[in-house]
Protein backbone atom coordinates (compact mmCIF):
# COMPACT_ATOMS: atom_id res chain seq x y z
CA UNK A 1 0.00 0.00 0.00
CA UNK A 2 1.44 3.34 -0.97
CA UNK A 3 1.79 6.27 1.38
CA UNK A 4 -0.68 8.30 -0.69
CA UNK A 5 -3.35 5.59 -0.49
CA UNK A 6 -2.83 5.34 3.26
CA UNK A 7 -3.22 9.08 3.76
CA UNK A 8 -6.18 9.61 1.44
CA UNK A 9 -7.95 6.33 2.15
CA UNK A 10 -8.51 5.77 -1.57
CA UNK A 11 -7.67 2.09 -1.18
CA UNK A 12 -10.46 1.66 1.38
CA UNK A 13 -12.90 3.58 -0.80
CA UNK A 14 -12.12 1.32 -3.73
CA UNK A 15 -12.51 -1.84 -1.63
CA UNK A 16 -15.71 -0.54 -0.01
CA UNK A 17 -17.28 0.19 -3.41
CA UNK A 18 -16.37 -3.31 -4.60
CA UNK A 19 -18.06 -4.80 -1.52
CA UNK A 20 -21.19 -2.75 -2.13
CA UNK A 21 -21.36 -3.84 -5.78
CA UNK A 22 -21.17 -7.47 -4.67
CA UNK A 23 -23.85 -6.87 -2.01
CA UNK A 24 -26.25 -5.35 -4.55
CA UNK A 25 -26.31 -8.68 -6.39
CA UNK A 26 -27.70 -10.46 -3.31
CA UNK A 27 -31.41 -11.19 -2.78
CA UNK A 28 -33.33 -8.72 -0.63
CA UNK A 29 -33.16 -10.60 2.70
CA UNK A 30 -29.40 -11.03 2.28
CA UNK A 31 -28.94 -7.32 1.48
CA UNK A 32 -30.89 -6.49 4.66
CA UNK A 33 -28.61 -8.78 6.65
CA UNK A 34 -25.57 -7.11 5.02
CA UNK A 35 -26.80 -3.70 6.17
CA UNK A 36 -27.24 -5.00 9.72
CA UNK A 37 -23.79 -6.59 9.68
CA UNK A 38 -22.22 -3.27 8.67
CA UNK A 39 -24.05 -1.45 11.47
CA UNK A 40 -23.15 -3.99 14.15
CA UNK A 41 -19.49 -4.24 13.09
CA UNK A 42 -18.89 -0.48 12.96
CA UNK A 43 -18.22 -0.10 16.72
CA UNK A 44 -15.25 -2.47 16.31
CA UNK A 45 -13.67 -0.28 13.66
CA UNK A 46 -10.38 1.48 14.09
CA UNK A 47 -10.08 5.15 13.18
CA UNK A 48 -9.95 4.48 9.45
CA UNK A 49 -12.02 1.30 9.29
CA UNK A 50 -9.14 -0.48 7.60
CA UNK A 51 -9.34 -3.34 10.11
CA UNK A 52 -12.94 -4.13 9.14
CA UNK A 53 -12.46 -4.55 5.40
CA UNK A 54 -11.22 -8.18 5.59
CA UNK A 55 -13.94 -9.04 8.12
CA UNK A 56 -16.64 -7.50 5.94
CA UNK A 57 -15.23 -9.27 2.89
CA UNK A 58 -15.49 -12.60 4.69
CA UNK A 59 -19.03 -11.90 5.93
CA UNK A 60 -20.14 -10.91 2.44
CA UNK A 61 -18.56 -14.05 1.02
CA UNK A 62 -20.54 -16.10 3.53
CA UNK A 63 -23.76 -14.37 2.48
CA UNK A 64 -22.94 -14.96 -1.20
CA UNK A 65 -22.26 -18.67 -0.65
CA UNK A 66 -25.37 -19.09 1.47
CA UNK A 67 -27.51 -17.39 -1.14
CA UNK A 68 -26.02 -19.50 -3.94
CA UNK A 69 -26.71 -22.68 -1.95
CA UNK A 70 -30.37 -21.71 -1.56
CA UNK A 71 -30.21 -21.41 2.22
CA UNK A 72 -31.90 -18.65 4.17
CA UNK A 73 -30.13 -15.93 6.13
CA UNK A 74 -31.43 -17.37 9.40
CA UNK A 75 -29.86 -20.75 8.60
CA UNK A 76 -26.41 -19.19 8.70
CA UNK A 77 -26.61 -16.09 10.87
CA UNK A 78 -29.36 -17.17 13.22
CA UNK A 79 -31.55 -14.56 14.85
CA UNK A 80 -28.70 -12.77 16.67
CA UNK A 81 -26.83 -10.78 14.04
CA UNK A 82 -25.29 -8.56 16.71
CA UNK A 83 -23.79 -11.63 18.42
CA UNK A 84 -22.62 -12.95 15.08
CA UNK A 85 -20.82 -9.66 14.44
CA UNK A 86 -19.23 -9.69 17.90
CA UNK A 87 -17.92 -13.16 17.15
CA UNK A 88 -16.58 -11.97 13.80
CA UNK A 89 -14.83 -9.04 15.45
CA UNK A 90 -12.93 -11.39 17.71
CA UNK A 91 -15.05 -12.53 20.58
CA UNK A 92 -17.99 -11.50 22.68
CA UNK A 93 -16.92 -8.43 24.58
CA UNK A 94 -14.30 -7.40 22.00
CA UNK A 95 -13.05 -3.88 22.55
CA UNK A 96 -15.03 -1.25 20.71
CA UNK A 97 -13.96 2.31 19.99
CA UNK A 98 -15.86 3.40 23.13
CA UNK A 99 -13.76 1.03 25.22
CA UNK A 100 -10.54 2.41 23.74
CA UNK A 101 -11.65 6.01 24.33
CA UNK A 102 -12.68 5.20 27.91
CA UNK A 103 -9.29 3.63 28.60
CA UNK A 104 -7.50 6.63 27.11
CA UNK A 105 -9.60 9.04 29.18
CA UNK A 106 -8.92 7.04 32.35
CA UNK A 107 -5.16 7.10 31.67
CA UNK A 108 -5.22 10.85 31.06
CA UNK A 109 -7.22 11.57 34.21
CA UNK A 110 -4.95 9.33 36.30
CA UNK A 111 -1.86 11.09 34.92
CA UNK A 112 -3.32 14.54 35.71
CA UNK A 113 -4.26 13.43 39.22
CA UNK A 114 -0.71 12.17 39.83
CA UNK A 115 0.65 15.52 38.63
CA UNK A 116 -1.65 17.43 40.97
CA UNK A 117 -0.97 15.13 43.91
CA UNK A 118 2.70 15.38 43.98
Amino acid sequence: MSFWNTITGSDITREWKALEVRAEALPAEFRAAWEQIKVHLSPYSGFTGRNLVPILDGALGLLEETSADGQSVDDVLGDDIKGFCAALAGEEGARSYRDRWREQLNRNVARKLRQLGG
